[in-house]
């Protein structure tokens, strides 16, 4: 017996050891263990804990991606696509850190207005609080400056706009631009500088959340009926509280995963899989869903420097909360009046987000300027003025007093979160006067999306013969085209037909090869200035990604490529320009590539318009996807792991907690 305990001993030993110099057992014990909790916290203080989860993914998923990543203006949009197609598991990884920082947005969101319902920035809190705003305008930066990273179009001209705000400050506004940028316009060295603050800002973040934390054992978490609470009243962190996280985590998990594998590119502009071009304006500058309301803020007035003021405004008069309200009572629970006017504010917050990602014109710049107004009264006016006039309804003198519907919260947060998604889908730059009718294409299933190999290959016939006369595909080897069902032996016959310019050698001369699998694929010109004397000064978009660059990607390309028609008798058609309607403006240099019969395909399927136009756009599809089917595959396998977690930490937090007789008076 004495043998079998030794070990154990030895280990206790040792633990004590490290303890006594250095209390990290301790205090673990203390703070995740013992920690006293509240019994009656609902599940919006499940927030918290998931944006310190999510914060740990986005760093961990933030290093290996920065392994890979060349921050130069010539290589920082290449190197993302590297990412995507040649490392392991590049895909997921960049998908993960793209939806997670939209994920980390939606916590703390949830969080911050959790907090103003029940009153957690009040006294005792007032640091708390505080510290979770400087939080949440470190987490804006950092994702600000991660939104340049990709060097897309949208990447570039968010940057271009964004900091040239900063010029609308007296005396020293064009400085700080000049120390953004690096230089007199967003180039190379404001790349560097934003990639190294983007690598060292989350650090920064992760040590602020532990004073956060530390901040928060202090005085105690507060509970939805908003006074403290005595001992009896509380239960110990572990296990109830983390098992009652775990649950919380399964479900987020779902939530966040399901985007990652299924739909990546929801929260995405289209604009940014074009690479930067500092010539060409994208014509609906938007940034990401997140700061939607607060670019709605700022676009509400004419004047620049109001609208900086306004903006910036709306972020720092959140410090001042706890000064603000006059209420003595924390909860919203009982304060009626203060509930009707927060849930207006909630109403603003999605206006603006609305109005933010629409033109500054019309309907849009009404809502805007009206949520704008609501969002500084209610703070700035409704807040002093409620803790004076508000009756609030008789205070319990115990927890098990019952409070708003636990339902209607539910409610409540399931359409916030949809709101969320809807804010993010509306912010899609689009071109509404063009209606792009809808296709049902067997690769764009939710789950069961396959691409047909046969119809993969008579597309590729279709753009080697057609399309590569004038368009190139930076991003594709002939060593891909095993993913279309190719065999080695064709792959390397299609390659060798191509003549590689290599070198040099060891004369030091250039010289002429047979293309190899590895080798990209054959370019049609030399370099852009041969390419554009060649289209009468136009420059032919690259294929690679056309359907992720462009909004309705598949649909899209098969409505153009079947577009053409007789030019109307009452629209003016330029010379040396053809009518298309579902082209922006309805005239297209490009004459129509395709005609019946233009190509032979080998199986005998029938060469078409609307079936050439169908393979090549499935070909294009799988050209910007090459891993779609992997993802998918791999998303269905994740969702019914974490469907099993989920249900165990369900009957897991059920039997933790059974024995909890304040349980069922949950507010």
């Amino acid at each position: 017996m004495s043998k079998s305990t030794k070990p154990n001993s030895n280990s206790q030993t040792l633990k004590s050891w490290i303890d006594n110099r250095l209390p990290i057992f301790s205090f673990i014990q203390h703070s995740a263990n013992e920690y006293p909790t509240p019994k009656n916290l609902n599940a919006f203080w499940n927030f918290g804990s998931l944006a310190g989860i999510t914060l740990v993914i986005m760093i961990i998923s933030g290093i290996w991606l920065a392994m890979q990543y060349t921050p130069h203006v010539n290589y920082a949009f290449d190197s993302v696509e590297r990412i995507m197609r040649d490392v392991n598991g590049g895909w997921f990884l960049r998908y993960l850190h793209m939806n997670g920082a939209s994920m980390f947005f939606i916590v703390v969101y949830l969080h911050i207005a959790r907090g103003l319902y029940y009153g957690s920035y009040k006294n005792p809190r007032e640091l708390l609080w505080i510290i979770g705003v400087l939080i949440l305008l470190l987490m804006m930066a950092t994702a600000f400056m991660g939104y340049v990273l990709p060097w897309g179009q949208m990447s570039f001209w968010g940057a271009t706009v964004i900091t040239n705000l900063f010029s609308a400050i007296p005396v020293v506004g064009d400085g700080i631009v000049e120390l953004l940028w690096g230089g007199f316009s967003v180039d190379n060295p404001t790349l560097n500088r934003f990639f190294a603050l983007h690598f060292l800002l989350p650090f920064v973040i992760l040590g602020v959340v532990v004073l956060h934390v530390i901040s928060l054992h202090q005085h105690g978490s507060n509970n939805p009926t908003g006074f403290d609470l005595d001992k009896s009243e509380t239960v110990p962190f572990h296990p109830y509280y983390t098992s009652k996280d775990l649950l919380g985590l399964g479900i987020f998990m779902l939530f966040w995963l399901f985007f990652v594998f299924f739909r990546p590119n929801f929260f995405g502009e289209a604009d940014n899989y074009i690479p930067a071009n500092p010539l060409v304006t994208p014509p609906h500058i938007v940034p990401e869903w997140y700061f939607l309301p607060f670019y709605a803020i700022l676009r509400s007035v004419p004047d620049k420097l109001s609208g900086v003021l306004l903006m910036f405004g709306s972020i720092l008069v959140l410090f001042i909360v706890p000064w603000l309200d006059s209420s003595k009572i924390r909860s919203a629970n009982y304060r009626p009046l203060y509930r009707i006017f927060y849930g207006l504010f909630l109403v603003a917050c999605i206006a603006l987000g609305w109005a933010g990602g629409e033109a500054p014109e019309g309907t849009p710049l009404m809502v805007s300027r009206v949520a704008t107004a609501y969002y500084f009264v209610f703070f700035l006016i409704m807040m002093p003025l409620l803790g004076r006039l508000e009756i609030s309804v008789p205070i319990p003198g115990k927890i098990t007093a019952n409070g708003v519907n636990s339902k209607l919260k539910s409610l409540v947060l399931a359409l916030t979160c949809i709101s969320f998604i809807g804010i993010a889908s509306n912010s899609h730059a689009n071109d509404d006067s063009i209606k792009i009718p809808k296709n049902n294409w067997n690769f764009e299933k939710l789950f069961n999306s396959k691409f047909d190999k046969s119809a993969l290959q008579r597309g590729f016939q279709v753009y080697n013969e057609v399309c590569s006369t004038c368009h190139q595909m930076t991003f594709l080897s002939y060593r891909n085209l095993q993913g279309m069902g190719y065999s080695d032996d064709v792959i390397k016959a299609f390659a060798a037909e191509g003549v590689v310019i290599d070198g040099p050698n060891d004369e030091g001369e250039m010289f002429e090869r047979a293309g190899m699998p590895s080798d990209k694929f054959q370019k049609p010109y030399p370099n852009e200035q041969a390419a554009r004397a060649s289209n009468n000064g136009a420059y032919p978009v690259d294929l690679s990604l056309i359907t992720s660059a462009r909004n309705q990607g598949p649909d899209y390309i098969f409505a153009l490529l079947t577009g053409y028609n007789t030019c109307p008798e009452d629209f003016q058609l330029y010379p040396g320009m053809m009518y298309n309607e579902y082209f922006p403006g309805k005239q297209i240099a490009m004459p129509p590539p395709l005609s019946d019969g233009i190509v032979e395909y080998q199986d005998g399927t029938p060469a078409t318009v609307d079936q050439m136009a169908r393979d090549v756009t499935e070909f294009l599809f799988w050209a910007s996807n090459p891993h779609m089917e992997e993802r998918k595959e791999t998303g269905i396998k994740v969702m019914l792991f974490l469907v099993i977690f989920t249900i165990t930490m369900y009957f897991l937090n059920r039997k933790v907690w059974k024995d909890v007789d304040s349980k069922k008076h949950f507010q």
